[in-house]
Order: C-alpha cells, then structure tokens, then sequence
C-alpha cells in the first residue's frame, strides 16, 4: 500500500495573507524622519514660492509652531503614533481652521506645496498618488470661504 499523504491546502506553504505585515503609510515613506522632511519641506516651499502668499499669510511668521503641528498631525494620519491626540486632543481640523478664511486658491496654494514636497520626499508613486488624492480631498474639507464649486486643482510639481 502507498504511503503518500496529500498535503491540505490549508495548511500549505503557501504565505497566509492574514499573517503578513500591512505597512502604513507612516512605515512606507520612511517614518518619523520621512514625516518630518515632508514637513520641512513643505514649509520651506510655503515660504518661499510667490504664488502661495496668500496661504502663507495666514500663517505666523515663524513656520517652527505650524511645522510641528502638521508634524504630529501627520504622524498619526499616516498611521504612526498618535502625537497630535496626545497632545492636543482630537484634531477637529475645519473648526481649527475656520478662523481664516478658506477659498479654492488658499487650497490650490496649499497643495501646490504639498504635491511639490511629495514629489521630492516620497519615492513610491502609487504611495505618492494616494496620498496625492487624500491631501487634495482634506484640502478640499478645509474650505469655509463661500464660493462656486471648483474642483481641486492639483498642479504638477516643479
């Protein structure tokens, strides 16, 4: 009589997708030190593009305070360790937000140094073009100012 044993597929070499690591986004761009040349960044463009200087006066002079909300902010959006609710408490960003007055152009400006420090601190495209899309439809809940609706304009990075 033959000795041979069918393996069940159940329990077959085969990787179980119910054990393998999902990476968040805060893992897959690099962590902490990613988050914060992102940040850095985005700040630096902030300051120094023209055609964002109406987003960068609502901001104070020093950016310092701003970066590390956004910062902690992120860290947490990204999936990394919760900083911001820690800290502060639930984020609550449009009523934290409704102060200034909010319009398509402060958003556009917004993402034009969100996409461009994007472009220059996240390698992985597909990673990239999510959190492209997630920016653009936060960006987009943040206005407050009354208008036409006009569509997140999302302009290719320099």
């Amino acid at each position: 009589m033959n000795d041979i044993t069918l393996q069940n597929p159940s329990t077959s070499m085969q990787p179980d997708a119910r054990t393998l690591p999902v990476l968040t986004p805060y893992e897959q761009i690099g962590g902490e030190s990613a988050v914060r040349a992102l940040v850095t960044r985005f700040y630096e463009l902030m300051d120094a593009l023209p055609e964002t200087r109406d987003v960068r006066r609502m901001h104070a002079e020093d950016l310092s305070g701003a970066a590390e909300k956004l910062f902690l902010f992120l860290s947490g959006w990204f999936g990394g360790p919760n900083l911001y609710v820690e800290r502060f408490g639930p984020p609550f960003l449009r009523a934290r937000h409704l102060p200034f007055s909010i319009g398509a152009a402060e958003r556009d400006q917004w993402m034009l140094c969100m996409s461009q420090a994007l472009a220059e601190v996240v390698t992985d495209a597909e990673l990239r073009a999510k959190l492209q899309q997630s920016f653009a439809a936060l960006a987009d809940h943040m206005r407050n100012r009354i208008e036409h609706a006009a569509p997140v304009r999302i302009q290719q990075p320099l």
